[in-house]
């Protein structure tokens, strides 16, 4: 019974997603209201009745830079048990119910927030708000669901351990960030992760899961009046007042600097970055221009035509900003053969320094522009995606008509302010991690495996 009900839920969703991306415009246009409860729960929300869905993104204050020190994890686990029962519903029922009707409500914990995330039809609306309310307000953390999680979240803790590209974000998180609960895996470690108790979840749950620091962005097809009473009873019964840690603002650890971590792997992995920028910075829109010239994950990047292109060296390398309450990072990665490692990152930093040095080109800049406008319209174009960028754009603290100010101050961006970023950015060179086979290994060939008799 439950796998037909899967199948039937598997089915209806993947319909939904299909006539949404074949019928859904651009919601980049789109009108965002500010929707307040009679019980005082606030959202931004677009109305939409384009397809019969309803997606909603909320997020708690918090996130994994409130886990214990000696307890990091804790709020992966609180996310990743919150939906895994509620009120009277054990993890089965719970999970039939959704799948029944075609909900998605899922949890997951980041640097400085807990974000949950629902989706339904919309004739299952009341249904679906109501598992949110349950997963929210009395979440069953029962032990049998406590220890399964437990155990995968520590398996792919193991993997990581001979995973080059995990090992070098830990790595470099370590170097830029220090002792800063930033430094920190939001997976946790494979000592703390098995300290972690019920009393542990519970307490971070109670103490991360209230009103004042809640944000929520909807969109879909529901009229205001019907969204407010579903708001309310989802979220009013939640405590007033979050209990939270005070975490100090912290700078990245100023470059140059270098790390390498021995692993016995025919591919190197680099792990770059320098200090960047927080997202109220004034100059945060230069700056993520330049990094899309310089990296930012597509073909006509200055990376990928020196490190790919015109060497050789790597078959994809990229960067990008990112900007937490506390700090800002610029960072990037790419991954290439053991003997080529030393060129590879002399590449990008000799690349790196001429940016710094020179600033783009004009006609950089005007492509730049011209790519980050129109990525908008495709990057918001199903009701999800605006309402995870509605979200955002709470968190961040932009206005509540950024996405139609957006392309402008986009536009705003000059060749001097742009020249300026990349000074600031890049001038003192790169903190940089490698993982990969030790240098003197690096030049000779991997031995072949024996023969079998």
């Amino acid at each position: 019974m439950i796998f037909n009900a899967r199948r039937l839920g598997i089915a209806v969703a993947t319909a939904v997603s299909l006539v949404a991306l074949m019928t859904t415009p651009s919601f980049a246009a789109a009108k965002v209201q500010r929707l307040v409860t009679p019980g005082g729960i606030e959202a931004q929300f677009v109305q939409d009745a384009t397809v019969p869905v309803i997606a909603m993104e909320y997020a708690f204050g918090g996130g994994a830079a409130q886990d214990p020190k000696d307890r990091s994890g804790t709020a992966n686990m609180v996310a990743s048990l919150m939906d895994e029962g509620a009120g009277d519903l054990d993890s089965a029922a719970f999970r039939e119910r959704m799948e029944r009707r075609a909900i998605e409500l899922s949890f997951n914990a980041q640097r400085d927030y807990l974000r949950g995330s629902l989706r339904m039809l919309k004739e299952n609306r009341d249904e679906a708000f109501d598992l949110a309310r349950l997963a929210l307000t009395s979440p069953r953390f029962d032990a049998p669901d406590i220890e399964r999680i437990r155990t995968q979240i520590l398996s792919g803790l193991r993997r990581e351990t001979t995973n080059p590209n995990a090992l070098a974000t830990r790595k470099f998180l370590e170097v830029a960030f220090g002792d800063h609960p930033y430094s920190r895996s939001s997976n946790g470690n494979l000592v703390d992760v098995p300290k972690i108790s019920v009393d542990d979840i519970k307490a971070y749950k109670n103490r991360i899961v209230a009103k004042d620091t809640l944000k929520i962005a909807v969109v879909g097809d529901i009229d205001p009046d019907a969204l407010a009473k579903l708001l309310d009873k989802t979220f009013g019964a939640l405590p007033a007042k979050a209990d939270l840690v005070t975490i100090p603002d912290v700078t990245v650890t100023k470059p140059p600097k270098k790390e390498f971590v021995t692993l016995d792997v025919p591919q190197t992995v680099i792990t770059f970055g320098t200090p960047g920028l927080k997202r109220d910075d004034p100059t945060f829109m230069a700056a993520y221009i330049v990094n899309h010239i310089l990296g930012g994950g597509t073909l006509s990047s200055r990376l990928y035509h020196e490190v790919r292109e015109k060497r050789g060296l790597a078959y994809g390398v990229s960067s990008s900003l990112i900007w937490m309450q506390r700090s800002g990072l610029w960072i990037g990665n790419t991954a290439t053969r053991a003997d080529r490692a030393t060129e590879t990152i002399d590449t990008v930093t000799a690349e790196v320094k001429r940016l710094a040095d020179e600033g783009p080109s004009q006609k950089e800049l005007d492509e730049a522009k011209s790519y980050l406008k129109g990525s908008q319209m495709l990057a918001l174009d199903t009701s999800s995606k605006l309402a995870s960028a509605l979200l955002q754009y709470q968190l961040d603290r932009l206005p509540i008509d950024y996405i139609e100010k957006r392309n402008s101050i986009v536009d705003a961006v000059t060749l001097d302010q742009a020249k300026a970023a990349a000074k600031r950015l890049w001038a003192d060179g790169l903190l940089s991690v490698v993982v990969g086979r030790a240098p003197q290994a690096a030049a000779a060939p991997v031995a072949p495996a024996p023969k079998a008799n």
